[in-house]
């Protein structure tokens, strides 16, 4: 009995140690831990205890409610690795959704220079996760578009994609996973943009396609801002980008787009399909 009660004794002091060491939520893994002055009997004790629970091979967290999307998130900028949340889902989040999808489950955009850890795809959170690599953007843009959301009783502040950035990241993907009517919806929101910011991420945006994307939808809308850029600074390449097959040719920009977004002609006023 009297060793029962030192044993149980010693696992609660273990469990309050981990409490004030780890924060609930938040996923580790060796080296984190090895940094935190548990050495690997200790992390095994843990494990044995149950104070610790292993969320795949090398990772851990202090056993509680379901993780959420963004424990994942905070977790990888914790253990180092350069990502944010970008795209759709940095829009959405910054409340320029126009609906949610009823019934199913949300893909978190995420976006980063680094190989992020294969274990980001099997842990069990409230979403789906889809990878983007850099490349988007000069390396001078490492700094700019960026902003931070808190999350949590704790505040964790999780890296976004400003509007603007996020903006052209969604356009990025055009005409594959993106959707021209949602990019469209998305611009039609975005009257508080910052030409300034625009302009910049313009400058340092490295996609031919992209930049015509987002000045043609800009135009098309004619925010306030959009007259305050000046897009003969911004590098848009030469020859034409077929966005669309079968689309008409928008001539300003030197890209297809569909019919219905050209007014039923092209601008040599024949209205037929240039590709």
């Amino acid at each position: 009995m009297q060793t029962d009660k030192k044993t149980n004794q010693t696992t609660t002091s273990a469990k309050q140690s981990l409490v004030s060491i780890l924060p609930e939520g938040l996923l580790v893994d060796r080296n984190w831990l090895k940094n935190k002055k548990f050495n690997r009997p200790l992390v095994d004790y843990y494990l044995r205890s149950g104070a610790l629970e292993a969320v795949d091979r090398g990772v851990y967290r202090r056993s509680g409610p379901p993780l959420k999307w963004q424990h994942v998130v905070y977790s990888l900028q914790e253990l180092g690795f350069a990502v944010h949340v970008g795209g759709r889902s940095a829009l959405d989040h910054q409340g320029m959704a126009h609906y949610l999808p009823m019934g199913k489950r949300e893909t978190i955009h995420l976006y980063s220079e680094n190989t992020l850890p294969a274990w980001l795809q099997r842990v069990k959170t409230n979403a789906d996760f889809a990878v983007h690599r850099g490349g988007l953007f000069a390396t001078d843009a490492k700094a700019l578009g960026y902003t931070t959301l808190p999350f949590g009783a704790w505040d964790w502040l999780l890296n976004y994609s400003t509007k603007e950035r996020a903006l052209l990241e969604y356009l990025d993907d055009l005409p594959g996973r993106a959707d021209l009517d949602m990019a469209d919806k998305y611009m039609e929101g975005a009257a508080t943009f910052r030409p300034k910011q625009v302009m910049s991420l313009l400058r340092l945006c490295k996609r031919i396609k992209t930049k015509r994307l987002f000045v043609w939808l800009a135009e098309r809308h004619r925010h306030a801002w959009f007259t305050q850029l000046d897009v003969t600074a911004v590098d848009l390449g030469s020859g034409k980008r077929v966005i669309y097959k079968g689309g008409v040719l928008n001539r300003r920009y030197n890209i297809t787009v569909p019919r219905e977004y050209a007014n039923g002609a092209n601008e040599d006023g024949t209205g037929q399909p240039l590709f």
